[in-house]
């Protein structure tokens, strides 16, 4: 026991806060922000999803490229009945620039360029909505460290006043006021009490590791929670905003627009296509003096007439996917529904079991002291005093999981209709915008130009954080 103690002990000390005083739990949702692992996961995958933009983007700019080759011939070039014969021994070189540009594919690459910014639309929201997970995890790690240290202090005090009651039972036992009995089960209560000190102890470290996890840091001295953030009182409301506003909601629409086009681009690409080429080439012979230099302009038209059905089967696909996001949708909105319902029903829970838990303490405490007093008089038995102090540990400890369940059922329901991000909360901390990245590579910057020298900048300054 002691040994566990002292690990206790160990944990707060190293994980006091700043020199500034107690952590608020605003502190505490900074620090998660800051520190979280898969924001910066989805941030990665947001800016993989900018890129899809930039190449479909691709297919409607020029494509230039170059190819070279080297040709070496050898053998004897013979005129038949002369007996005359000459070497053919040679080498060559082919230069080609070929240029390339899409005038016309029935706008299946428009579409597919709208239908990835959709999905980069959704992948914002789900951005948003990992945001709001991260936050509410870490309200519920600053909540659960304040109960396991209330609930410790509570079963340290309980352990207290058994032992003095322990010593008054023994007392008692001496001069023939109580029987052995009534030594007994104070005894079996204290033991009781040291298992259920050991039980609140394991449970702080626990807490502590989630905070430690979701925060970054041990938790320091935690200061009470502030009051409660303003949630509304009509559920229907409630609802309503969510089905608005929530971030699962306008990723799932994103999604089926974005399968909508896609079925617009798969019937496009059965269209036909018209391309614009340019050719430039040069051939140099290094045994001759000749050499040429060539050029072309054209314009390419042609459309398939049958691939072994694959283009109808992929507008097919395309129509079943885009049935598959309608109904996500569907499922989405009543999920967003019913979260904000359970949500509100927990809150409404809480609430009304913390204000029946300080009722139950008042009057618990009064029994206490009334049956202690008894059986000092004689009145009443050892077994009474120890039912007695059980019933006001009982109020105790519901009082403080309901204050904690309050706190977290109210933040739950502003994640629930999509306002528990750090704008809403208004935290001190340096955001991460979604749009400025994306502006760096929608029009598909070359390496070595002004802006790609830019997005390199950017992405080293990623990789370093």
């Amino acid at each position: 026991m002691k040994r566990f103690l002292a690990a206790i002990l160990l944990l707060l000390v190293t994980g006091l806060p700043r020199a500034g005083g107690a952590e608020t739990l605003a502190d505490a949702l900074v620090s998660a922000y800051n520190h979280s692992g898969l924001l910066d996961q989805n941030r990665a995958l947001l800016r993989a999803a900018d890129e899809d933009v930039a190449a479909a983007q691709a297919a409607l700019k020029p494509v230039l490229r170059w190819s070279g080759s080297v040709t070496r011939t050898f053998g004897t070039r013979q005129v038949s009945g002369s007996g005359f014969s000459s070497s053919v021994n040679g080498t060559s070189v082919d230069l080609g620039l070929i240029a390339e540009l899409l005038l016309y594919d029935g706008g299946n690459s428009k579409l597919q360029i709208e239908a990835t910014k959709e999905t980069v639309l959704a992948t914002r929201d789900t951005l948003i909505n990992i945001e709001q997970q991260v936050l509410f995890r870490a309200v519920a790690a600053y909540m659960g460290v304040i109960e396991a240290s209330e609930s410790v202090a509570l079963r340290n005090n309980n352990l207290r006043l058994l032992t003095q009651e322990l010593r008054a039972a023994r007392d008692r036992f001496e001069v023939g006021e109580v029987t052995r009995t009534d030594v007994a089960l104070a005894e079996a209560q204290l033991a009781q009490a040291r298992s259920g000190l050991a039980g609140a102890q394991g449970a702080l470290l626990q807490a502590t590791e989630e905070f430690r996890n979701v925060v970054g840091r041990a938790p320091g001295r935690l200061q009470p929670p502030p009051r409660l953030p303003d949630v509304g009182r009509d559920l229907n409301a409630s609802k309503a905003l969510a089905v608005r506003t929530h971030p699962s909601m306008r990723a799932a629409q994103h999604q089926v627009a974005a399968a909508d086009l896609l079925v617009l681009a798969a019937e496009a690409a059965m269209q036909p296509t018209v391309t614009l080429r340019g050719q430039y080439g040069v051939t140099e012979n290094f045994n001759s003096p000749s050499y040429s230099h060539t050029g072309s302009v054209g314009i390419d038209v042609g459309q398939t007439i049958y691939n072994g059905g694959r283009l109808s089967s992929n507008a097919r696909r395309a129509m079943a996917q885009r049935d598959a996001q309608r109904a996500n949708l569907h499922i989405v909105r009543h999920d967003v529904q019913q979260d904000v319902g359970n949500a509100y029903a927990n809150l409404l829970s809480a609430r009304a079991q913390l204000e029946a838990s300080e009722r139950q303490i008042r009057a618990a405490r009064i029994a206490f002291r009334g049956v202690r007093e008894e059986a000092t008089l004689g009145a009443r038995t050892t077994l009474d005093v120890l039912d007695a102090e059980q019933s006001l540990l009982d109020a105790q400890s519901t009082q403080v999981s309901a204050r904690a369940n309050l706190y977290i059922a109210a933040y739950n329901l502003l994640a629930a209709t999509g306002r528990l991000t750090v704008a809403d909360l208004k935290l001190p901390v340096q955001t991460y915008d979604p749009a400025a990245y994306y502006n760096l590579v929608k029009d598909g910057p070359a390496k070595r130009s002004k802006q790609g020298q830019q997005l390199d900048r950017v992405l080293r300054a990623l990789q370093k954080d």
